[in-house]
């Protein structure tokens, strides 16, 4: 069973995306969060963590992307889901730089919902393709100019969920010295010298 906690401001949205997912018999809503700031009480004070967690953008006092931001500073690598309104770009390139593990637009069926849960749960990632397609302009004619080995291949997913160099080389049981060797390698082989641009290549490539 995978865990869900879900925090929006408006409460018809989080219940319907709660009702929805309901539907799916291997996902369980744990709690729902009002805001950001509703949403870290709530990790503080439950026992039990989530799995997934579906954030909004757009909220008061403590919203979505600053919620990423302080979680990923905790050192917190919980999978986090970006939902809004708005298919914009810029958005997503702020909740990508932030940690974020995936971003979609809040009229997502249900079958793309709990395939996105089911994705970010097993470590991966997800972008809404509205979204992608305008990322996406010039991408596609960015060389690669090596292959990525396996040992690549994996920390370009951990640099796709957010993680830094340290959590990196704690999670894969590597020196963090050598991940930033890695990093730079990956980065040269993307032909970038920006982490979140390889992000953005790697998806549009089919890398992560």
């Amino acid at each position: 069973m995978i865990n869900v906690a879900l925090v929006d401001d408006q409460q018809l949205v989080r219940q319907g995306i709660a009702g929805l997912l309901s539907l799916s018999e291997n996902i369980s809503i744990l709690w729902q969060a009002e805001n950001g700031e509703h949403a870290q009480q709530l990790l503080q004070e439950t026992e039990q963590k989530p799995d997934v967690m579906l954030l909004d953008i757009r909220m008061p006092k403590v919203n979505g992307i600053e919620l990423v931001n302080l979680l990923r500073a905790q050192g917190k690598t919980l999978p986090i889901l970006m939902l809004t309104t708005f298919d914009d770009s810029e958005l997503f390139l702020q909740s990508l730089k932030a940690g974020a593990n995936g971003f979609l637009l809040k009229d997502v069926s249900l079958d793309k919902l709990v395939n996105a849960v089911n994705t970010l749960a097993d470590g991966g990632f997800v972008a809404e393709p509205v979204v992608m397609k305008q990322l996406n302009k010039g991408l596609s004619d960015v060389p690669i100019i090596e292959e990525l080995t396996e040992k690549e291949l994996q920390i370009l997913k951990l640099i796709a969920g957010g993680f830094s160099n340290k959590e990196i080389a704690r999670s894969i049981f590597l020196a963090e010295g050598t991940v930033k060797n890695h990093v730079s390698t990956i980065l040269s082989k993307l032909n970038t010298r920006d982490r979140t641009r390889a992000v953005l290549i790697a998806l549009n490539q089919g890398l992560v």
